[in-house]
């Protein structure tokens, strides 16, 4: 605790200006204006002060500090105005006393509130600091995982490409080994008929040693199942054109019946032994949209059906149905599959998470089918019971 707290006070320091300017004239008043209060020193504080007369000490604290003196006062006057100025006195020294405790006590809460706010703005740097450090850490996190989404997203993007692949090598193989061989007894056939031209002398039993009747008879089948294996191939290359929608990357108006169809005879040639595709299509009207999407979400839907069918163990169908009504266009896409649990369903729109064989998925499948389906201001909502089956409905409001 501060000295100024606990010391022995001066007259002059108790009574300032100001107080005697206030007590000053009631002393006179009391007094007749003989009174005058003189400091321990001989100072007068007020009033005048010569020899003559009584003086009553003004005692503080068991020391005098002043004197109070009047020339003509009777005793028992000045001793009563005595004891009223002591404790006058001891309330100012009180008070003091309190200020200056009070003024000490404001300082060290200063200093301390100081200090602490020294402190506050060192550990708000320090925050600023490691906030900025985790602020760019979380930023390089964000992009690193953006980058691995995307290289993720690419790798479910080429599987998908690569088992239309497998699809298409599949079935042109088919129409390009009877067309092979069509070609090379058409090449034989033609053989025949350069052996003709070597015995035309011969006539009639030539013609019929060589049996070019049925080489004529034949060769026009040939022909024709030629055409046929090239007409099919042409098809499957339109198909796979128009699915993977080479010449269309922007919006258009486009009939989801057709990406329907053309989704169902790309993943024909894939579907596991004894899962069948059953098309149930009404008419829809025309829904601007992103074709080549689209196509890669219901082919996503259509497979993701077909193999639930395969891990079931049974034969079954894909059954796919559209329909449209005054809201806009729905399409359900049902299989009797092995179907989901209530868990593996919550958490089937998550990305990254699949309920096939560790190696056997990316986990990005219904989550691509969600983004593609919102991105055209649509709704997909899924139902599913374990071992019965999924059913998978889309639905694309039209504009009115």
């Amino acid at each position: 605790m501060s000295d100024n707290f606990d010391r022995e006070w001066r007259l002059e320091e108790l009574l300032d200006a100001a107080v005697l300017d206030r007590i000053g004239p009631a002393l006179d008043g009391l007094l007749a204006g003989d009174v005058a209060i003189v400091g321990i020193d001989g100072t007068a504080l007020w009033g005048v002060a010569t020899g003559e007369g009584l003086r009553e000490p003004l005692v503080l604290e068991l020391e005098p500090v002043g004197y109070l003196h009047s020339r003509q006062a009777a005793q028992a006057s000045l001793k009563a105005i005595r004891c009223l100025l002591e404790q006058l006195l001891r309330t100012q020294a009180r008070y003091k006393m309190a200020s200056n405790l009070h003024l000490e006590a404001v300082a060290e809460d200063f200093e301390s509130l100081r200090l602490e706010h020294a402190k506050l703005q060192e550990s708000e740097a320090r925050y600023k600091a490691l906030s900025a450090d985790l602020e760019n850490r979380v930023k390089a996190q964000i992009v690193q995982l953006e980058e691995r989404q995307q290289m993720l997203y690419e790798a479910e993007r080429l599987a998908t490409v690569g088992q239309l692949a497998a699809g298409v090598a599949h079935e042109v193989n088919n129409p390009l080994g009877f067309v092979r061989s069509n070609l090379s007894t058409f090449q034989n056939y033609l053989g025949k008929f350069a052996q003709l031209k070597a015995t035309l002398g011969e006539g009639e039993a030539a013609w019929r040693r060589l049996d070019l009747d049925f080489v004529l008879e034949d060769g026009q089948d040939l022909l024709t199942d030629t055409l046929k294996g090239i007409d099919r191939i042409a098809r499957i290359v339109a198909e796979l054109k128009s699915f993977s929608n080479v010449d269309r990357a922007s919006e258009e108006f486009s009939d989801l019946n057709d990406s329907l169809h053309h989704a169902a005879n790309v993943i024909e040639g894939q579907l596991p032994s004894g899962v069948s595709i059953r098309l149930n299509l009404l008419p829809l009207p025309g829904l601007v949209c992103l074709p080549g999407h689209i196509n890669q979400m219901l082919l996503n839907l259509m497979r993701n059906a077909a193999q639930a069918i395969a891990d079931a163990g049974r034969s079954g169908e894909v059954r796919v149905s559209s329909e449209a009504d005054e809201e806009g266009i729905t399409i359900r896409i049902q299989d009797n599959g092995v179907g989901m649990k209530p868990e593996q369903l919550a958490r089937a729109f998550e990305p990254f998470y699949t309920t096939r064989p560790v190696g056997s998925g990316a986990g990005l499948g219904l989550s691509t089918v969600r983004n593609i389906v919102l991105a055209h201001s649509g709704r997909i909502t899924l139902e599913s019971e374990p071992d019965a089956g999924t059913t998978v409905t889309l639905f694309f409001p039209v504009p009115k």
